[in-house]
C-alpha cells in the first residue's frame, strides 16, 4: 500500500426501493435494502482495515447508524455512474482505489496494491465490469465516457488506461451481487460475512 492512499466506496443508501432494487422479486423491498446494508457493512469494515491515509464514503443519500467510524461522507455528483466516478477519484490528494458496495466477499488481501510496480489495478467483475479501480495519479478523463453496466465496460476501461500508457495490473476478479442468483453465490462463497448471513434469515 503507498502511505498516501485514499480508499473510496462508491454507494448507495441502503433504504428500501433505492439500493439494490435488481433483487426484487424475489426479495421484497425490505428485504433488498437488508442485503444492500450487510453488503455495504461488509464492505466498509473491510476497506477500514486496511492500510490507507484516508477513507472515503461517495454516498448517494443520506448515511445512517450502519457507518462506521474512520470515514469521511462525500456526496456523490449528480450525474450517470461515468460522471459519479469520475467525482469520486478527485477525492484523494494522492493515489486512489476505488470499490464498490456489490462486492461483500471483498478482503483486505485483495485491496492490495503497490503503486510503485504499476500505475493502475483494475478488478475485474465476472459480469464484464468491474469492481475496483486504482490509479496512482487519478485522472477523471480516465472514466469519463466509459460505458457504464455494460457487458464490455470493464474492457474498454482497460484500453483507456492502456492507451494511456499505463501500466495496468489486473486484480482477482469478483463477482458482484446484481441479480438474485449472484447473491446465492456470493453468500456461499463468503459465508461468514453479514451478507450471508442476511441471505440466511431470508
Amino acid at each position: 500500500m503507498h502511505p498516501d492512499l485514499t480508499i473510496v466506496v462508491l454507494a448507495k443508501e441502503p433504504r428500501p426501493g433505492f439500493a439494490k432494487t435488481r433483487l426484487t422479486p424475489p426479495c421484497s423491498p425490505a428485504q433488498a435494502a437488508e442485503l444492500a446494508r450487510a453488503a455495504l457493512l461488509d464492505t466498509l469494515t473491510v476497506v477500514a482495515r486496511a492500510p490507507a491515509r484516508t477513507r472515503v464514503l461517495a454516498l448517494r443519500g443520506e448515511p445512517g447508524t450502519w457507518l462506521p467510524e474512520g470515514f469521511v461522507v462525500v456526496p456523490q455528483v449528480p450525474g450517470p455512474l461515468d460522471v459519479r466516478i469520475a467525482a469520486a477519484l478527485r477525492t484523494g490528494t494522492g493515489p486512489v482505489l476505488l470499490v464498490g458496495m456489490d462486492t461483500p466477499q471483498l478482503t483486505v488481501e485483495l485491496l492490495d496494491c503497490d503503486f510503485a510496480a504499476a500505475d493502475a489495478y483494475l478488478g475485474p467483475a465476472q459480469d464484464g465490469g468491474f469492481w475496483a479501480l486504482g490509479l496512482a495519479d487519478p485522472d477523471p478523463a480516465l472514466v469519463l465516457g466509459v460505458p457504464m453496466s455494460v457487458s464490455h465496460t470493464g474492457a474498454v476501461l482497460r484500453q483507456r488506461l492502456l492507451a494511456a500508457r499505463l501500466r495496468v495490473v489486473d486484480l482477482a476478479p469478483l463477482r458482484d451481487v446484481d441479480t438474485w442468483a449472484d447473491a446465492e453465490a456470493v453468500a456461499a462463497q463468503a459465508p461468514h460475512t453479514r451478507f450471508a448471513q442476511a441471505m440466511a434469515r431470508l
